[in-house]
C-alpha cells in the first residue's frame, strides 16, 4: 500500500549565480571538507574538539536520537507475536465438607493477539518511525555543524575586539601625549584653550571605547564558555584579528549545486518527507480488514504431580478478522490527510533546498567583493596614518592649526577600526560558506559522534 518514494526536484539552478559580485569559483559548488581543513589554527581546533565533548545542546541531540531509536524498536515489535508465559492454581471446596476440596494446576504459553500484516500497515508504520529517527540524527548533525560555526565566529569576534581594544589604548596613549603638548603650548601662550579641550575630547572618547571593548572581550569569553561547555583556556584565545583571520582557509571549488542535498537540514527534510510517504501506506492499509491470530499451548491437571504428564497437554488456536463497514468517511479522509501532509513535506523539502541555495549564493556574492573592500580599507588606513603623521609634525612646528591635527587623528582612528571590522567580515564570510554548504565529514567521527555511532546501525538492522 505504500507509494514508491521518488525524490522531488530540488527546484534550484544547476550552478551558482555568476556576475560581477561572484568569484569564478562560485560557478561550482564546494566539496565535502572538515572543520580542520577550514579552521587551521590549533587553538581554535582545540576549542571545537572540547565543545564536541561538553556542549549541552549536543547532549540533548544525543538523547533525542536515543529516544527516536527506541521508538522505532517499539513500533517494529508490533510486527512480531507477543508470547506470554503463565501459570495458575485454583483450589475449591465446600463449606459443609472439608474433605471435598479440589485443585486445578495450569502452565503454558499464549499468544494473546498477533496481527497478520497482510497489507503492510505495521511495516509502513515502522518505516515512518525509522525515517523520523534518521531525521532526528540529521538534526543532530545540523546542531554540531552550527556549533562549530558559532565557535569559529565567536573566536574571530574575540580577535577583532582584541584588536579594537589595542587601537583604543594606543589612541589613548597618543592623545595623552598630544594633550600634554597642547597644555604646554597653552601655558606658553601659543595655543588657545579650545585646542586643549578638543585634545581632551579625543582622549576621553578613546578611553570610553577602550572600556567598551573590555566589556566586549569579557562577553566574548562568556559566549565561548557557553558554546564550549566549560572554562576556556586563555592560551587558546587569539591576540588580534591580524593573527586569527589568515588561519581561516579558502574553500576549494568542486561539484554543482546538487551538493546542497548533503546539508543536514536538507537531509532532515527529506527523511521527514519519506516518513510522510510511509504514513500514506499505513493509512491505505487501514482501509482493509485486520486479521489476528491467537494461540494457547500448555498443561493442565488436577494434581501437581501429574501436571507434566502426557495426558495434561492441551492446545488451542484461533483467528479472527475485523473490518469496519461504516466510519462516516474517516478512513478515506485519513488517506487524503496523509497525502496532503506529504504534499506539504515536498514543499518544505524544496523550500529548504532553495533557502540553502540562497545562503550559499549570498555568501559567494560577498566573497566576490570583500577582498577588494579589505584592500581599500588597508589603503585608507595607510593614507590616514601618513596624513596624521604629517599634520602632527606641522602642528608641532607651528605651521598648521591644532584642528587639522585633530581631524587627522580622528580619521586615522576611524580607519583603523574600520579595517579591523572589514577583516573580521572577510573571515566570518568563510565561516558562513562552511556553514551554508553544510558538509563536514569529520563531524561524524568527533568524540560526541562516536558515542552516537551505535545508533546508526539501527537503519541497517531494520532493512
Amino acid at each position: 500500500m505504500q507509494p514508491a518514494y521518488i525524490r522531488p526536484d530540488s527546484a534550484i539552478p544547476a550552478s551558482w549565480p555568476t556576475g560581477d559580485a561572484y568569484l569564478r569559483q562560485s560557478e561550482a559548488a564546494l566539496p565535502v571538507v572538515t572543520y580542520r581543513d577550514i579552521f587551521r589554527d590549533p587553538r581554535l581546533q582545540a576549542l571545537i574538539e572540547q565543545a564536541l565533548i561538553n556542549n549541552r545542546d549536543l547532549a540533548v541531540a544525543a538523547a533525542n536520537i536515543s529516544a527516536a531509536r527506541e521508538q522505532v524498536r517499539i513500533q517494529r515489535a508490533q510486527q512480531f507475536p507477543q508470547v506470554d508465559a503463565g501459570g495458575s492454581v485454583t483450589v475449591s471446596g465446600s463449606r459443609d465438607d472439608d474433605k471435598d476440596v479440589s485443585a486445578n494446576y495450569q502452565a503454558g504459553l499464549s499468544v494473546p493477539s498477533f496481527e497478520v500484516d497482510l497489507f503492510g500497515r505495521l511495516r509502513s508504520l515502522t518505516n515512518v518511525q525509522r525515517n523520523r529517527y534518521l531525521a532526528t540524527e540529521a538534526a543532530a548533525r545540523a546542531t554540531r555543524l552550527a556549533l562549530v560555526s558559532d565557535i569559529a565566529d565567536a573566536w574571530l569576534t574575540y580577535a577583532a575586539d582584541s584588536s579594537l581594544l589595542r587601537i583604543a589604548e594606543d589612541t589613548v596613549t597618543s592623545a595623552e601625549k598630544s594633550l600634554k603638548l597642547t597644555r604646554a603650548r597653552l601655558e606658553g601662550g601659543i595655543a588657545p584653550r579650545t585646542d586643549l579641550r578638543q585634545a581632551e575630547q579625543v582622549m576621553e572618547n578613546a578611553k570610553a571605547d577602550a572600556a567598551d571593548q573590555r566589556t566586549a572581550l569579557a562577553q566574548d569569553v562568556n559566549l565561548l564558555r557557553l558554546l564550549v561547555g566549560s572554562e576556556v583556556d586563555p592560551k587558546l584565545l587569539p591576540a588580534s584579528i591580524d593573527q586569527a583571520a589568515p588561519t581561516v582557509a579558502e574553500l576549494p571549488a568542486g561539484l554543482d549545486s546538487q551538493v546542497l542535498l548533503r546539508r543536514p537540514d536538507v537531509v532532515e527534510a527529506e527523511y521527514q518527507l519519506r516518513a510522510a510517504n510511509a504514513q500514506i501506506g499505513a493509512a491505505r492499509a487501514a482501509l482493509f480488514p485486520r486479521i489476528s491470530l491467537t494461540g494457547l499451548v500448555g498443561l493442565a491437571s488436577s494434581a501437581l504431580t501429574s501436571l507434566f504428564s502426557g495426558g495434561a497437554f492441551a492446545w488451542s488456536a484461533g483467528a479472527d478478522a475485523t473490518y469496519t463497514i461504516f466510519q462516516a468517511g474517516a478512513g478515506r479522509a485519513n488517506v487524503r490527510l496523509t497525502e496532503a501532509q506529504k504534499a506539504a513535506a515536498i514543499a518544505t523539502y524544496q523550500r529548504t533546498i532553495q533557502q540553502a541555495f540562497r545562503e550559499v549564493a549570498d555568501a559567494l556574492a560577498r566573497r566576490g567583493t570583500i577582498g577588494e573592500q579589505v584592500r581599500a580599507r588597508q589603503a585608507q588606513r595607510e593614507a590616514a596614518a601618513d596624513t596624521y603623521l604629517l599634520t602632527e609634525a606641522r602642528y608641532r612646528n607651528g605651521i598648521d592649526s591644532f584642528l587639522g591635527s585633530l581631524d587627522a587623528q580622528r580619521s586615522y582612528y576611524s580607519a583603523q577600526r574600520t579595517l579591523v571590522l572589514s577583516r573580521l567580515e572577510a573571515a566570518t564570510n568563510l565561516v558562513d560558506l562552511y556553514r551554508s554548504l553544510g558538509g563536514d565529514s569529520l563531524l561524524t567521527t568527533s568524540p560526541s559522534a562516536r558515542r552516537m555511532r551505535p545508533l546508526r546501525r539501527l537503519s541497517r538492522d531494520l532493512r
